[in-house]
């Protein structure tokens, strides 16, 4: 699940946005995004054996900060980022299938196909976790081992002159793609989800965790050798929906293209869903605390409604959202939930076992990172910042709305070291 979700929507739907900021350096935020991701996994593998819970991120938010208004406004916007996030994906796997068909097909295809692969795995969730599981299985061998050949061809081929020092940009152009290049990452978060699911998640929940990343890591760095060492920046920018795809034309020609594009759908389709899985266990705990609509925990099929209504506000956004304006609003967004999960883990270190220093060095990293990135959009595009304050006003109003809707303050339930028991 960690590495399905990450791959799908690092390596295929990111690479080019992180190339227009970090060009062909971009290997280098790569690697330095996945050693804050390493730091924020190991934190987040603490908290998540000692505390195994369906809801991920909400069950450690609750336990950092209590069940007040804040971890509930910070939980949501951690959900609607998720949201933000799965659709940035289904769009990227319409644009591979557009890729692939004949030349002068409409472009209104992009979006019939990002619904419908959200619509088929929505269906292949409500069967349940089984289901679920075993095709994240399937899909992940093929499209890894297709990468894998990819990037190692890709290195053999590649023009040294291409990833010359001298032709990277200013250095902290570098840093200013960390939100891109760590969000790449991020899908690692969908394996604290499946705690439930594990028979020992206090031993596999953080190995898991840590290994996914690792591997992860290595595959994107030969990438985005490979991309930037067979193409120049200016094609990689211009077929930046579809780069992986097109840096295999030098080495493979057409042929190249297709195997690729078919990994790209690959690849999207099972982040989709994972990632689909993880956001109904995130809305089942969310409904729990009560800061959600009950109806969000309600079940139907194998799993809840949430993963309807998830589904439903996807499809939507990846219908009629250009995606690639907000992706970096969900990025820093998602750093910010991060950022607070870390923080509170200071709280809970004691029952947790992990050392200050690492907690430490999680935040620094993750703050590090937001700041980086808020520098780079305020001068390059301060709009996107508002749209990050949006983004948590909205959060905000959710949750005070609930709660003015219920006529009540709303209690979490008693927090115990048990899971919360999230229907297979």
């Amino acid at each position: 699940m960690g590495i399905g979700s990450m791959v799908g929507a690092g390596i295929f739907a990111l690479m080019g946005d992180a190339g227009t900021i970090a060009g062909s350096a971009v290997w280098i935020s790569f690697l330095i995004g996945g050693i804050v991701a390493l730091l924020s996994g190991y934190s987040i593998g603490r908290l998540g054996a000692r505390y195994p819970s369906a809801g991920g991120f909400v069950e450690y938010l609750v336990r950092g900060y209590g069940p007040g208004l804040f971890s509930g406004a910070m939980s949501v916007m951690l959900y609607l980022s998720a949201l933000v996030a799965i659709s940035l994906v289904a769009r990227t796997f319409g644009a591979y299938a557009l890729a692939l068909l004949p030349k002068g097909a409409a472009a209104v295809w992009e979006p019939v196909f990002a619904a419908l692969i959200v619509l088929v795995f929505m269906l292949i969730n409500l069967r349940g976790a089984r289901d679920m599981a075993l095709a994240e299985v399937l899909i992940v061998v093929l499209k890894v081992g297709v990468l894998a050949f990819f990037a190692i061809a890709g290195l053999i081929f590649i023009d040294p002159a291409r990833l010359a020092p001298a032709t990277y940009p200013p250095a902290p152009m570098i840093f200013y793609a960390l939100a891109l290049t760590f969000f790449a990452y991020e899908g690692f978060r969908v394996i604290t989800n499946a705690a439930e699911d594990m028979p020992e998640p206090a031993k596999t929940l953080p190995r898991a965790i840590i290994a996914s990343i690792l591997i992860v890591m290595a595959l994107y760095v030969a990438t985005a050798l490979a991309v930037f060492g067979n193409l120049p920046l200016a094609e990689v920018i211009r077929a930046r929906d579809f780069a992986l795809a097109e840096a295999a034309r030098p080495v493979f020609g057409h042929a190249g293209f297709v195997v690729v594009s078919l990994a790209a759908l690959l690849a999207t389709a099972s982040a989709i869903n994972a990632s689909l899985y993880a956001v109904t266990n995130v809305t089942y705990q969310l409904a729990v605390y009560g800061q959600l609509p009950k109806r969000f925990g309600q079940p139907i099929g194998h799993s809840r409604e949430g993963l309807v209504i998830s589904s439903a506000i996807i499809l939507l956004l990846a219908v009629f959202l250009d995606l690639s304006q907000i992706a970096a609003i969900g990025a820093i967004s998602t750093l910010i939930a991060h950022l607070v999960v870390h923080v509170g883990h200071l709280r809970l270190r004691r029952d947790t076992g992990a050392p200050l220093a690492m907690i430490v060095l999680a935040i620094l990293a993750s703050f590090s990172a937001i700041a980086a990135s808020t520098l780079y959009l305020w001068h390059k595009s301060p709009a996107l910042l508002l749209g990050i304050g949006a983004l948590a006003v909205i959060a905000l109003a959710m949750e005070l709305g609930l709660r003015l809707l219920t006529g009540r303050i709303i209690r979490a339930r008693h927090l115990t070291d048990k899971p919360s028991g999230l229907t297979k």
